[in-house]
């Protein structure tokens, strides 16, 4: 099997991951939306703990990289907070997708900080997805509006810790930055936890270990799967997640996206896979 399809069927796991993870956490019911995300991220540290212990790497990272993997650590607990009150409050496909419009905002922060060059046709691809977000939110600035606002935002939050990993590239190891961005997420969020707790039933413990569980699969699956190929040549495959997010929605919760929804999901989805194959075209080198 070449690496470009170990790379691809990794993704396609990663994405499965991602997808139950999100549907084990609407499936825990009224649990306070830190209380979730606590959970998640303990199962997290804990697989990530024994890895980095394991390979005899530092807990921590380096010392001059605390900067760049706190700062990354904020912004991602953040976006997972405002990412998990979303699956709460919307059908689960919605959720995701306006999740997913962060490599469309990656490209704004990385020609913002990273002085990165945004392309013409990557330009292009943001319209297009901003668009499709329209068709999905239906904007009317309701309070129904605030779960959409939370999708969005928990995107952009998302995009800018994406940039400091950009930033970070190899200087520390994966299971590193997972550990230190699980932990963190867990330490911050347990002062909120403990002032909001509320008890849980055996069903719910299951669901919210079993949320960290998968949550676990898709991080690290995503993070091999680029090991095997670049994001430029697989990353379209990501988007598999919606699809299962869609079908776990209408199965286990009996919510259908209305028709606007479904044409937002494609839209956005054509500006993912338009943005795709330029991307490849770009980078084949000139006969």
């Amino acid at each position: 099997m070449s690496n470009r399809n170990k790379g691809i069927i990794l993704l396609l796991i990663s994405a499965f991951g991602f997808a139950m993870m999100a549907a084990f956490v609407k499936l825990s019911g009224d649990v306070p939306t830190v209380q979730k995300t606590l959970f998640r991220n303990a199962v997290s540290a804990v697989i990530a703990f024994g890895l980095v212990i394991y390979h005899k790497e530092r807990l921590f990272g380096k010392k001059e990289n605390q900067g760049l993997l706190l700062s990354r650590s904020a912004l991602g607990t953040i976006g997972m907070v405002l990412f998990f009150y979303a699956i709460d409050h919307l059908v689960l496909s919605d959720a995701d997708m306006l999740n997913k419009l962060s490599p469309f905002l990656l490209i704004i922060f990385s020609a913002i900080f990273l002085k990165e060059k945004a392309r013409t046709y990557q330009v292009v691809s943001i319209v297009i997805a901003f668009f499709g977000t329209l068709l999905i939110i239906k904007p009317q600035f309701s309070i129904e509006f605030i779960p959409y606002l939370a999708g969005i935002f928990s995107a952009v939050f998302a995009a800018g810790a994406y940039t400091l990993l950009r930033v970070l590239g190899d200087k520390e190891k994966f299971y590193t930055v997972v550990f230190y961005f699980s932990f963190f997420t867990t330490v911050s969020l347990t002062p909120f936890t403990i002032a909001y707790y509320e008890p849980m039933s055996t069903e719910q413990w299951i669901y919210l270990l079993s949320a960290g569980g998968f949550a676990t699969v898709g991080q690290f699956g995503l993070t091999i799967a680029y090991k095997f190929a670049p994001a430029r040549e697989i990353s379209i495959f990501f988007y598999s997640t919606v699809v299962y997010s869609a079908l776990i929605s209408i199965f286990l919760f009996g919510q259908v996206p209305d028709w606007l929804s479904i044409v937002g999901y494609f839209t956005i989805f054509g500006a993912s896979l338009y943005m795709f194959l330029r991307n490849n075209k770009e980078a084949k080198p000139a006969v």
